[in-house]
């Protein structure tokens, strides 16, 4: 149960909508404002969520909510943090889910003592299946921390963290999905090469994607040892491997994470 009643959302894009939903599916008695600077969307989410206050303004949502949610492009941050400094007063949680932007950066721009949570969630938070990580500002209390973890299990799983691993985070799991998909749409391209038809290619690509993933996170075994169960001596799992390293497939996965952590940076002005 929330123990925060009023939300705010500042910020009405997919990550957004992706929390409101959990918040409903919830129970349904949390109070609901979102500001979103298009009309197009505002009309697209006042249709999708009759339950929730959908207005333009930032700084009115901010005085509306309890708990702020800042769910706008890293590049926003000055100008919208200037629009709701006099509304996100000591006595408010702001959450931010920006990419790259410290929670010190959120707090010089706000009220002395104002108590701030970063987070960087993913994109399956849409299906109830996304990945949290979380830290603490400075004035950010643990209830604070725990208010935030449960908003975002209600999406998916959470972790705490120390803020200088976030930008790591960002790389991993933030844009993580985006590196998922790609091997999923290259798995099913093999298939098609081999003569599959393209949609059972497709179906199967993505569930062998979606049961090997399971399989880590229920049985806890380390993936290697799950890999060496699938690896017979000379069949046709170990020459696919081996194909794989010969290519560098670990090293440029390593080196995607990593140039996605350095964008983090970048954004930050690290």
């Amino acid at each position: 149960m929330l123990n925060k009643r009023t939300i705010a959302f500042i910020g009405g894009g997919n990550m957004a909508e992706a929390i409101m939903r959990g918040l409903l599916r919830d129970d349904g008695g949390v109070g609901i404002c979102v500001a979103e600077i298009s009309s197009a969307r505002r009309d697209q989410l006042t249709q999708q969520f009759p339950a929730v206050r959908v207005v333009a303004s930032a700084a009115e949502a901010a005085q509306w909510g309890e708990t702020v949610i800042l769910a706008i492009k890293p590049q926003q941050a000055e100008s919208v943090l200037e629009l709701i400094k006099p509304a996100v007063t000591p006595d408010k949680l702001l959450i931010s889910i920006m990419a790259g932007i410290p929670c010190a950066k959120i707090e010089a721009h706000l009220a002395a003592g104002c108590r701030v949570i970063r987070t960087m969630p993913n994109t399956p938070a849409l299906i109830g299946s996304g990945a949290t990580a979380l830290c603490p500002g400075r004035n950010a209390s643990v209830d604070d921390l725990e208010s935030a973890e449960r908003i975002f299990a209600l999406v998916g799983s959470t972790a705490r963290i120390e803020e200088k691993l976030m930008d790591a985070v960002t790389g991993l799991s933030g844009s993580g999905p985006a590196y998922v998909f790609t091997f999923i749409e290259a798995l099913a391209d093999a298939g098609v090469k081999n003569g599959l038809p393209r949609d059972v290619a497709a179906r199967l690509a993505a569930q062998t994607v979606l049961g090997a993933a399971r399989m880590v996170v229920e049985t806890g075994e380390h993936p290697a040892l799950l890999r060496e169960k699938v690896s017979s001596p000379g069949g046709t799992t170990i020459a696919a491997l081996h194909s794989l390293e010969s290519g560098g497939f670990r090293g440029v996965v390593m080196d995607a994470v990593e140039a996605a952590c350095q964008r983090s940076k970048e954004l930050a002005g690290k």
